[in-house]
C-alpha cells in the first residue's frame, strides 16, 4: 500500500512538471506571436507620426534601435512595406532595411535597401525590367523608380559600388530564393532609376559597400 502511495505521489509530481513545461512553452509561443502581431502596428504608427511631423524620426517603441525611414510599394505585386533604418541585426526581422552607408532614400546618390529572401524581399524574384517601385519619403513625397536590370553577385568576391552622382535604388537579398539553408554568399541585386529627372550632386565617383547577409 505504501509503495502504491509513493508511486501515485511521483505520478502527481511528474504530471505537474509536464504541465508547467507545457505552460512555459505555450506562453513563449504566445509572446512570439504577440510580438509578430504588435510590431507592425507600432512601426506603422511611428511612420504616421513621422509624416505628421514633416520627417522627424520616430522609434516604434522606446528601446528600439531602428525606425521607419520610407515606405516601399510595388503596385503590380501589391507589395507595401515600411523600410527601417539599418540593414543588419534585428531591424531586418521587422522589414527591409536601409544601409546607412548609402544615400538616404529619395536623395541624390545610390540608396541600398536589403531584406530577407524568404519574407519581405521574396517578391524580388517576381519583378521584371520596367516594373515600377514607389518610395514614400518621410516628408510625404513619393519617388517612382523603374527597374532596369537585376543580377546575381558573390559577396565573397564583389562589393557593391555605391555611385554618389545620380539618384538610384538598389534592392538586395540573398540568393537563391528557394535555398534550404541561409547564409550563402550569393546576392540578388535589383537596380532601379527614377522615372523623373533625379537630383544630382558632384562628389566622389563612388565608394564600396559590403553586400549584406540577408
Amino acid at each position: 500500500m505504501c509503495r502504491w502511495s509513493r508511486l501515485e505521489s511521483w505520478r502527481g509530481v511528474l504530471v505537474l512538471l509536464l504541465g508547467l513545461f507545457a505552460l512555459q512553452q505555450g506562453v513563449g509561443a504566445a509572446v512570439i506571436k504577440g510580438k509578430a502581431w504588435l510590431a507592425p502596428l507600432l512601426i506603422e504608427r511611428a511612420w504616421q507620426k513621422t509624416l505628421e511631423q514633416g520627417g522627424a524620426a520616430n522609434k516604434p517603441w522606446p528601446w528600439a534601435v531602428t525606425w521607419p525611414v520610407a515606405r516601399l510599394r510595388v503596385p503590380a505585386l501589391e507589395v507595401d512595406l515600411l523600410v527601417l533604418a539599418g540593414a543588419r541585426g534585428s531591424a531586418l526581422a521587422f522589414g527591409p532595411g536601409h544601409a546607412s552607408a548609402s544615400s538616404l532614400p529619395g536623395s541624390a546618390g545610390q540608396s541600398v535597401l536589403a531584406g530577407h529572401r524568404d519574407t519581405h524581399f521574396a517578391f524580388l524574384g517576381e519583378v521584371s525590367p520596367g516594373d515600377h517601385v514607389q518610395l514614400q519619403l518621410p516628408d510625404g513625397g513619393v519617388r517612382t523608380y523603374a527597374i532596369r536590370t537585376s543580377r546575381v553577385v558573390d559577396s565573397d568576391i564583389h562589393q557593391l559600388t555605391v555611385e554618389e552622382s545620380l539618384e538610384s535604388l538598389l534592392l538586395v537579398t540573398c540568393y537563391p530564393f528557394n535555398a534550404i539553408r541561409a547564409g550563402g554568399s550569393l546576392r540578388y541585386v535589383v537596380y532601379a532609376t527614377p522615372t523623373m529627372s533625379p537630383p544630382q550632386k558632384h562628389t566622389n565617383p563612388g565608394s564600396e559597400l559590403p553586400i549584406f547577409s540577408v
